[in-house]
């Protein structure tokens, strides 16, 4: 998971862009797909198939009045919804994932790109897409009105919101509409969302309720905006609304399930991630203290997560921190029906498996297929078996690179906001110091969020404290944000 969710707007774009271009560039970014691979997308656009041999028949369901929810401008949809309520009682959640294998061919150009690229790389001015957009922003794409192959998961839960049967099949859908959160969380809060849609809220806050008990952790990270006011950047955050966090519980149901399928078959793709280690924890209660947040040692981190609000500056700050206790994430792959040691993502407190997102993450493809094959009782495709022993590696290569971008994205940005302010003082807090140059560390910002490097002093830096810094260099693409004491 990202440590800042990054979006530029506005004038302050402009500026922003040559150092964005420079990045791109020396990070060996992908660039245009080539021709004969655009035109291989082109061809399957046109004509989307089950890759051999498909286990299952392909249902029609475009009769169920499948809708979206995503950022207004986003037009890569991986998945569609509907919510309804069960005769039996409880619920019953279809959750359409877009199905990429009806245009991949295994071992063509399409597929051996995929494989290059790994994730869709994300900029504050644009992305780096997995798959050409004829593909993920068209014809591969849940959008509405368009009738599509999918994935189609069928998720039924009993009153408490526990998953009592799954079901995963091929099928042809159509999405009715494009749905935004905060239309979403508007129409739900006045009362005027249909059905489909209100039952977002319940079945979201009873999966909520179920991720307490098993103790999972949803970190509520605000999005990080940078905006031009009369000549200079200002640093504001989109704070998650609830409806934010109902969606993604209907993800994180989904990849549960995943893995549970996977995991009964034998053969299968996990997300994990190990619980962090005590030091993480420690570093944590310090920045906690330094940022005068109350976390009595009785109150368990996951607890603690829990009770903090996003639109609060200390908060977010402190928010953005906790996301390194995710480090360490990775995938592990098993077959022939011996499990892993490592089946559990601690921060799900569950097996977990990411399968929702295929237009924009390689290894979801994979997972797809596994969990229509272990719904169907039949035997993983031999493409996808060969492929598997791989995948782990390719998935963390991705990752880093994803990271690598990511961060320094956050660079740019940081440096572009404070470029203006040389020789300014901030309160800060330190985080972490060298264990052999104990006058160099990281300092936090509660105002603008900002992490960076602190050095330049002769004393020891009070870890956990507070502290006055003073801004010494910030260069877009040049030099990265970095203090020293006051």
């Amino acid at each position: 998971m990202p440590r800042r969710h990054l979006r530029v707007t506005g004038a302050a774009e402009a500026p922003l862009r040559a150092a964005l271009r420079d990045l791109r560039t020396s990070l060996g970014v992908p660039g245009a797909f080539p021709p004969d691979v655009l035109a291989e997308a082109e061809r399957a656009a046109a004509a989307p198939h089950p890759p051999p041999p498909s286990p299952q028949p392909v249902r029609d369901a475009t009769d169920i009045p499948f809708f979206t929810i995503d950022p207004p401008t986003s037009v890569d949809l991986d998945q569609a919804m509907h919510l309804s309520r069960r005769a039996a009682g409880g619920y019953r959640v279809r959750y359409a994932i877009a199905d990429v294998a009806a245009y991949v061919t295994p071992g063509a150009l399409l597929d051996g790109e995929a494989h290059r690229r790994v994730t869709t790389l994300y900029f504050p001015d644009g992305k780096v897409p997995l798959h050409p957009a004829v593909l993920s922003e068209g014809a591969a794409s849940l959008l509405p009105g368009q009738t599509c192959p999918a994935v189609l998961w069928t998720l039924d839960l009993d009153a408490d919101g526990r998953t009592v049967a799954t079901d995963v099949t091929r099928a042809t859908v159509r999405s009715r509409a494009k749905l935004d959160y905060e239309g979403v969380q508007r129409a739900i809060d006045d009362g005027t969302a249909e059905e489909p849609v209100a039952l977002l809220r319940d079945i979201g806050r009873l999966r909520e309720q179920r991720e307490t008990e098993r103790g999972g952790i949803s970190l509520n990270v605000p999005e990080q905006e940078i905006t031009e006011r009369d000549g200079r950047y200002v640093l504001g955050y989109r704070a998650p609304l609830p409806a934010d966090g109902w969606n993604a519980q209907i993800s994180l149901l989904t990849g549960m399930a995943a893995a549970d399928l996977m995991l009964a078959a034998g053969t299968g793709i996990l997300r994990t991630l190990p619980a962090a280690p005590g030091g993480a924890v420690g570093r944590l209660r310090r920045t906690a203290v330094a940022l005068g947040i109350d976390w009595p040692h009785h109150v368990p981190y996951a607890q603690l997560v829990r009770s903090l609000d996003p639109r609060q500056p200390h908060h977010a700050a402190f928010l953005q921190e906790c996301t390194t206790l995710l480090r360490g994430a990775g995938y592990t792959v098993f077959s022939g029906g011996t499990l892993p040691g490592l089946t559990v993502h601690s921060a799900v407190a569950a097996p977990y498996a990411h399968c929702t997102a295929p237009l924009r993450r390689l290894a979801d493809r994979y997972a797809s297929e596994l969990c229509l094959a272990a719904s169907a009782g039949s035997s993983p495709p031999k493409w996808v078996l060969a492929a598997l022993p791989a995948l782990p590696k390719e998935m963390a290569d991705g990752a880093r690179r994803a990271n690598t971008v990511e961060r320094e994205c956050v660079d740019i940005v940081e440096a572009a906001l404070l470029k203006d302010r040389i020789g300014e003082t901030f309160d800060a807090c330190v985080v972490d110091v060298k264990d052999d140059e104990p006058s160099i560390g990281t300092v936090q910002l509660t105002d603008p969020a900002v992490v960076a490097r602190i050095e330049g002093g002769t004393a020891p830096l009070p870890l956990g404290e507070r502290l006055r810094v003073r801004l010494t260099q910030a260069a877009p693409g040049t030099a990265k944000v970095q203090f020293a004491p006051a």
